[in-house]
């Protein structure tokens, strides 16, 4: 019978203490949320919420579901994550997968010229004008081909291809199988945990980003999720403002209190209505991740 020593012991309960503290650390603070989300409005600005709601009411999400808008810009931020996120995995591991290939000539002249772009920039205007020249103000793919590529994406990727050992594609070319098949078959499958991690990193981008909208988009038929749940923050804000005024000025004995827009309440809500996909999608990339390492495993 094994008997752990003392040293091990108090390893374990310290290490046990420190994820704990972690993992309080984090999630209170996204229960705080929550509990202003879920709480009457005007009570939310006595303030004194901890992790569960005071006056339990739906309001704010039923005055930001209320918004016409809000379904159409939903549709269009779901279809910008899923098909930004697959384009965008298809053009990284594609350039990944190239640059491992021993063959290619002129490697470090193209990874300087790609490296360029990330150390200068021409700034918003000459940006504005090259997607106005490229026809892609208010158009859909606006939201895709600009951020298809990503350098630093890219070489984590490569850097990954980098640990499945030669000899598997080795041994598909004698079998006669070309670099395409070579990708699809052996280093795809292989590549499970690394595919995961970027696209969770691009699914977040694509979903949390607003100002694309705000840049180039006037056609409120491409307005995504994110860009309507910030004009709805910023009118909520100056509905609260308006109000302060009121008070001030002795003429809100008239106004309906129900009616009352607070920026802390409805900011909680937008966190809690943005967030929401990310936490149900985390779970399952989450077991990709494992399967990934599982179909990794290499044995010679």
């Amino acid at each position: 019978m094994n008997h752990e020593s003392l040293t091990y012991r108090i390893f374990k309960v310290g290490n046990a203490a420190l994820l704990t503290l972690i993992v309080v650390a984090m999630v209170f603070p996204y229960l705080n949320v929550l509990a202003y989300a879920l709480n009457d409005p005007v009570d939310s600005q006595f303030g004194g919420l901890t992790f569960y709601p005071r006056e339990l009411s739906f309001a704010n999400f039923e005055m930001l579901l209320s918004n016409s808008a809000i379904i159409q810009s939903t549709f269009i931020s779901v279809l910008r994550v899923i098909i930004g996120t697959a384009f965008a995995l298809l053009i990284q591991y594609t350039s990944a997968y190239a640059f491992t290939l021993k063959g290619l000539q002129g490697k470090g002249a193209i990874l300087i010229f790609l490296m360029i772009p990330m150390y200068f920039g021409g700034g918003l205007i000459p940006v504005y004008l090259l997607y106005s020249k490229m026809h892609l103000l208010n158009n859909f793919l606006v939201y895709i081909l600009p951020v298809s590529f990503s350098l630093y994406n890219m070489v984590i990727i490569r850097s990954f291809l980098y640990t499945i050992p030669d000899s598997l594609a080795e041994s598909a070319r004698i079998d006669g199988a070309n670099e395409f098949v070579i990708m699809l078959r052996i280093y795809v499958p292989l590549s499970m945990p690394i595919l995961a991690v970027m696209a969770l990193w691009t699914a977040v981008y694509h979903w949390n980003d607003w100002t694309t909208t705000l840049y180039f988009v006037t056609d409120q038929k491409l307005n995504t999720l994110q860009y309507i749940l910030m004009q709805i923050l910023k009118e909520g804000e100056r509905m609260a403002s308006m109000f302060q005024e009121a008070i001030r000025a002795g003429i809100s004995s008239g106004m309906n209190t129900q009616t009352q827009v607070t920026p802390q309440a409805i900011r909680a809500a937008n966190i809690i209505l943005t967030t929401i996909p990310i936490v149900i999608v985390y779970p399952f990339l989450q077991k990709h991740f494992v399967k990934g390492i599982t179909l990794g495993a290499v044995k010679e």
